[in-house]
């Protein structure tokens, strides 16, 4: 692997009006195929085999047609109508705005005729609840007659749109399907809008990245002293993830890809790109200052720092890749779109970067920027803070092993306490009509009319004679249940054998009592059908939103299991040593914990109102955040502890092959963890609550990794183990490959120079 990429960078830095413009016309011919095939993104969570599809089954057997409103792809609508304050719908001239404002969303073009639209003020009078409000017979009616503080003034509308797919849902329609209540407003009413003819698919604004690479910009002049130098990385990272994202454009036109793949591979492919950049460059000063020429330089910066980037770019996409495993299709194609970032990330970065540095040549670490250039961190005369730090570790090293194992601890005490949900219309920023309709209705159903369960029921194996038992008695328990708000009447299918309940729970959609709720109805079914013969499902969005809980907690720890063994085998490889793969892993399940705990804490519990709304952790961002962290970890993993392998097979002692590594690793190290903090973080200044979250918990896992446990945790094991890290059974030693991540076999290819040479620093041309 050294050998093949030390002639690579060679020729690259050599041939670099070659390797250039061939990256210029890819990365043109990438774009155009992206804009040119790319077709609209989805938000659609659902997978197969949930338990709410027996549901589905029993409404498409009974009530034909009824299980499209399930559909997440189906173009829904439901206004919430509110009175002014103080005032009922049913007042005659708020009747009369409602009347005209129905009349208004007959004349709608988007909007499904097939079925009339059913004033909800006269369905509650046809009910008989504007007068007797008897909770059996009124808690399905479409008023909130039964809101004793405030009735009569909340009515909700549900719309039926003739807009085939959600991805078909254009701005105009939006606006339409908005502006139609504009004279019912300018009467005095308020109309709020929901569903998904109302949701618009929200990218990233774009200045999260520039943010982040702003802050990459400063961290990197830093780490080179030079402002050139500091560019090439940023320009590298431009490269990969517009190659990156044009390919998941393209892919779009093949397969359904969730919106938020493309924030995803922004976040990874710039924080990648950069820090592999980084480690290349900063590489490439270090052997210039020891006296090889610019080519050969470029050479063994590629041969050694390259490997060892291709290596931990390869843990990255093992990472991500597997994702698929966990059998969910968004998950398998954002994790597909992580893992083209990454590989991007890569690519650039061994086949790109040689080449930049041989393009700029004499100018690259100019100018020097006064101060901050003064001294070589890779001297290994120069004491920095980084050996200090080390020294510290190498003499008691089971002291800062054990403080730093218990701050993993306390921060990830909060993680006990992890609940999970799906972004609802309660996620929605406070200024949208979602969330204002959410709000709304609210107010008058209470807030478990948000997410309603639909129980579909099925009577055919019910003797005709109890079928109105059977209902009786379902209904009768799913009443009895301390979560549940209320129970509609049943409505009978056309054939008899069928019947559907709505149950209104007390507690929101993502509540936890509300997935309670939902797993206790289902456990009473065996019970009831034992007695009756009666089957029935639960499905609606809450249930089905509770069903995707459940499968995604339950795939997480198969899913680490196969991504850490398949790693711990590639770390094998690379640092052909048993324990140091395993402490790597142990390492990661500390800060993976805190990671955790600092989540829960911040956007669950609301610590430190950084967010305006906490609740329920995004479903699937503990697993997305495992694959991450994980081949980020293995990243400086990689990084650091290369080095150190490095000093020790070139004849240091354990501990001094620890400091030594420590001394020439620890400033890039850094320099790559404030950069992939800094892009992840800034990303807590969009107002997508996933983008918020998935930014946060990414910055905080890379901000336990790298500092404490890459840092600190794993220096103080090697010192304690000695020699015993670098240990390999003789047979399993003989039948791996040795692919020499250290450059170890470069010596014999390097270009010697004379020593009168060696008294200055090289001249880069």
């Amino acid at each position: 692997m050294s050998v093949l990429l030390y002639r690579w960078g060679k020729f690259a830095f050599r041939r670099k009006w070659i390797v250039l413009p061939v990256w210029l016309i890819l990365l043109v011919l990438l774009g155009a195929a992206g804009g040119a095939l790319s077709k609209p993104m989805t938000d659609d969570f659902s997978m197969p085999g949930l338990p709410s599809e027996r549901a589905t089954e029993i409404l498409d057997k009974h009530f034909p047609g009824a299980s499209a409103a399930f559909d997440f792809d189906a173009v829904t609508g439901t206004y919430v109508i509110g009175a002014p304050a103080g005032q009922k719908l049913t007042d005659p001239a708020n009747r009369a705005a409602v009347e005209a404002f129905i009349a208004k969303l007959n004349e709608l073009g988007i909007v499904d005729h097939a079925k009339p639209l059913v004033d909800p003020i006269e369905a509650a009078e046809k009910l008989g609840c504007l007068t007797d409000r008897d909770p059996s017979k009124c808690s399905s009616a479409p008023l909130n007659v039964l809101n004793q503080e405030n009735p009569d003034s909340v009515a909700i509308l549900s719309v039926p749109f003739s807009i085939a797919e959600f991805a078909d849902v254009t701005a105009d329609d939006r606006t339409a399907a908005y502006d139609v209540g504009g004279d019912a407003r300018n009467a005095g009413l308020t109309i709020e809008l929901s569903g998904s003819i109302a949701q618009e698919t929200e990218a990233p604004s774009g200045k999260s990245e520039l943010i982040g690479m702003a802050v990459a910009l400063v961290v990197m002049i830093v780490a080179f002293g030079a402002i050139v130098a500091a560019f090439v990385p940023i320009l590298t990272a431009l490269v990969g993830l517009g190659a990156a994202t044009s390919l998941i454009m393209v892919g779009t036109n093949f397969i359904d890809m969730p919106s938020f793949t493309v924030f995803l591979a922004s976040m990874i492919g710039i924080a990648l790109s950069i820090d592999y950049a980084l480690f290349i460059v900063s590489r490439y000063k270090h052997e210039i200052g020891v006296g090889d020429s610019p080519e050969d330089a470029a050479g063994t910066a590629l041969g050694t720092a390259g490997s060892a980037v291709v290596f931990a770019g390869l843990t990255v996409i093992i990472a991500l890749a597997g994702l698929s495993i966990v059998g969910v299709s968004f998950l398998t194609f954002m994790g597909l779109g992580g893992a083209i970032a990454a590989a991007f990330a890569v690519l650039t970065a061994i086949t790109l970067m040689p080449a930049l540095l041989g393009a700029f040549g004499r100018f690259l670490f100019k100018p020097k920027i006064p101060f901050i250039a003064k001294h070589d961190t890779e001297d290994e005369t120069v004491v920095t803070v980084g050996t200090r730090i080390a020294r510290v570790i190498a003499r008691a090293p089971a002291v800062t092993l054990l403080l730093s194992v218990v701050l993993l601890g306390a921060l990830a005490a909060p993680a006990a306490g992890l609940q999970l949900g799906l972004p609802g219309e309660d996620s929605m920023p406070r200024d949208t009509t979602v969330r204002k309709a959410y709000e709304l209705r609210t107010d008058g159903f209470g807030e478990g009319s948000n997410g309603i369960l639909n129980i579909a029921v099925d009577l055919e194996n019910v003797p005709a004679e109890r079928r109105d038992a059977a209902l009786a008695a379902l209904q009768e328990r799913l009443g009895s249940y301390a979560g549940m708000d209320y129970v509609t009447a049943p409505q009978r299918s056309e054939d008899g054998l069928g019947a559907l309940i709505d149950g209104v729970p007390k507690a929101g959609p993502n509540d936890q009592a509300t997935k309670d709720l939902v797993a206790e109805a289902r456990d009473a079914e065996a019970e009831l059908e034992g007695e009756y013969g009666m089957e029935y499902g639960i499905t609606g969005s809450t249930a089905i939103y509770a069903d995707i809980d459940h499968v995604l907690l339950s795939k997480i720890v198969p899913y680490l299991a196969i991504v850490a063994g398949a790693a711990f085998v590639l770390l094998i490889l690379v640092f052909r040593s048993i324990l140091v793969p395993l402490t790597a892993a142990l390492g990661f399940l500390l800060s993976m914990a805190a990671t955790f705990g600092a989540t829960v804490l911040i956007f669950q519990e609301g610590a430190l109102g950084l967010i305006e709304d906490p609740g329920p952790i995004i479903s699937f961002l503990p697993i997305m955040l495992i694959g991450l962290v994980f081949g980020l970890a293995m990243d400086y993993q990689v990084f650091l502890v290369t080095r150190m392998r490095e000093e020790y097979v070139h004849g240091k002692s354990p501990v001094e092959a620890m400091i030594s590594g420590y001394h020439h690793g620890a400033r890039v190290v850094i320099a790559a963890a404030i950069i992939m903090i800094s892009v992840f973080g800034s990303f807590l200044l969009e107002t997508n609550v996933v983008a918020k979250s998935m930014g946060f918990a990414l910055a905080a896992g890379v901000l336990f990794d790298a500092f404490i446990v890459r840092m600190i945790v794993i220096p103080s094991l090697l010192a304690l183990l000695g020699k015993w890290a670098w240990w390999m059974p003789a047979w399993l030693d003989r039948i791996l490959p040795d692919i020499d991540v250290e450059g170890a076999k470069l010596a014999a290819l390097r270009e010697p120079r004379s020593d009168v040479e060696r008294k200055e620093p090289a001249t880069v041309s």
